[in-house]
């Protein structure tokens, strides 16, 4: 509404400084074209829209400018809602930028002093209306979602983003040649951003590895040792059993009820150990529904979380995210991950579980306003008996890592130094 009415409030500027029906063209389809490549962030996606639409706040009057905005927000794989939300953000960046450029333009062209300050009121715009966009969709507050978005490649991709916005402004004049070299910054931008893209999936997908082969390590480490002492202790209890209790004397049976005892306590350490190692998974029949796990586990974490005074907050997806899974070691993972949230979220602060999907997988992400994992420790942290608490364990990130594992899922640490994010993917029930 604020755009439609600033393009109705502009419309004589409009009609005094017409536009180049060619130039809008291109920008639209550039715009469209340069929306293609994108690169995954810490909770959401940087694309290249802002280098066109800075672009055309600067060259182009505030309904054209509209107009190229809109044509960045439809990409095919996204769905009607998500696009028509984005067709109204895109749209405010463009219009309040060319709006701003109208203000401050006396001639035919914008010095270079006043495209500076043209790209500072579209990158500012964006940064307000996706903060706002997130805080409606998630209900996160804007504080919460500066500290784990805004981040130094954050600020150093649109320092980027104006830099090549204010090289495509100039070498635009309307000519042939203008237009093949913009045409060809946009093509080293789409191919920076594919180099980009690829490294961190590389980084992401070898993080992984590493993850699952020092857990794969450990476990068999642990099965082995459990498996040989676990005969060794049969043999024993086997040998006390033959043993007539009644034949002996009352200070020899109760030394060898003890003894008994000890070895049968042994069996059960050993035995959840094995467990704990490699854990059996037992997969109910039905569908299970992680939002129904979620906030069963929220539930169970309250208490410890009132303690801290610690909010809880939990956003359930309208999408389907029923998963194949043993209901119970599930959501022993989601509870272990919210107890650990917990502790590590300072007073007063806040944690979330969320649910949604990943790629047509469901998943639920558990996320804290506490310091985060160092890089020194990031590689630890599924480890057997590594732990950042003074009365920790070590064990809990371990066993949930080994669950997760088994249900042929992945459990993903997505956090910085602003907060930690643990993200549980799960195949979809039939998949």
């Amino acid at each position: 509404m604020l755009v439609v009415a600033a393009n109705i409030t502009g419309w004589r500027y409009d009609e005094t400084h017409t536009d180049s029906i060619v130039l809008v063209l291109y920008m639209a389809a550039m715009a469209a074209l340069i929306n293609a490549a994108e690169v995954r962030i810490e909770r959401g996606r940087l694309t290249l829209g802002a280098i066109v639409v800075g672009a055309a706040a600067i060259l182009t009057n505030p309904l054209d400018s509209t107009l190229v905005g809109i044509a960045l927000a439809f990409v095919p794989r996204r769905g009607a809602w998500l696009m028509l939300a984005n067709a109204a953000v895109c749209a405010s960046w463009a219009c309040a930028g060319s709006l701003v450029a109208a203000a401050l333009r006396n001639g035919a062209s914008l010095p270079f002093e006043r495209r500076l300050v043209v790209l500072l009121a579209v990158t500012l715009t964006t940064w307000i209306t996706v903060s706002l966009a997130f805080r409606v969709r998630t209900g996160e507050p804007i504080v919460s979602i500066i500290r784990h978005n805004f981040t130094p490649s954050f600020y150093a991709a649109f320092a980027y983003f104006g830099l090549a916005a204010l090289l495509i402004s100039y070498v635009l004049d309307g000519s042939l040649q203008g237009y093949v070299l913009a045409t060809i910054v946009c093509v080293l931008s789409l191919a920076l951003t594919d180099t980009i893209a690829g490294r961190r999936v590389r980084r992401v997908l070898e993080s992984e590895l590493s993850d699952a082969d020092r857990h794969l390590f450990h476990s068999r480490a642990v099965e082995g040792v459990v498996h040989n002492l676990r005969n060794h202790v049969a043999t024993a209890v086997g040998y006390l059993k033959e043993i007539d209790a009644r034949r002996l004397d009352p200070v020899d049976r109760e030394s060898l009820e003890t003894a008994t005892a000890a070895t049968n306590d042994a069996v059960t350490v050993l035995r959840s150990l094995s467990q704990g190692a490699t854990p059996r998974v037992t997969y109910s029949l039905d569908a299970i529904d992680l939002n129904e796990l979620v906030t069963r586990a929220v539930g169970m974490a309250r208490p410890r979380a009132r303690v801290k005074e610690v909010q809880l907050a939990v956003r359930e997806s309208a999408e389907d995210v029923k998963v194949r899974a043993d209901p119970l070691l599930i959501r022993e993972v989601i509870t272990n991950l919210m107890n650990n949230a917990i502790d590590a979220a300072p007073p007063g602060g806040h944690v979330t579980a969320t649910t949604g999907r990943r790629s047509g997988h469901p998943c639920v992400s558990v996320s804290d306003d506490g310091p985060g994992v160092s890089d020194d420790h990031r590689h630890r942290l599924f480890e057997p008996h590594f732990t950042t608490k003074e009365d920790g364990t070590g064990l809990g990130l371990f066993m949930s890592y080994g669950i997760v594992r088994e249900h042929q899922g992945d459990l993903r640490y997505e956090g910085n130094r602003r907060g930690a994010v643990f993200t549980v993917i799960l195949p979809p029930f039939g998949g």
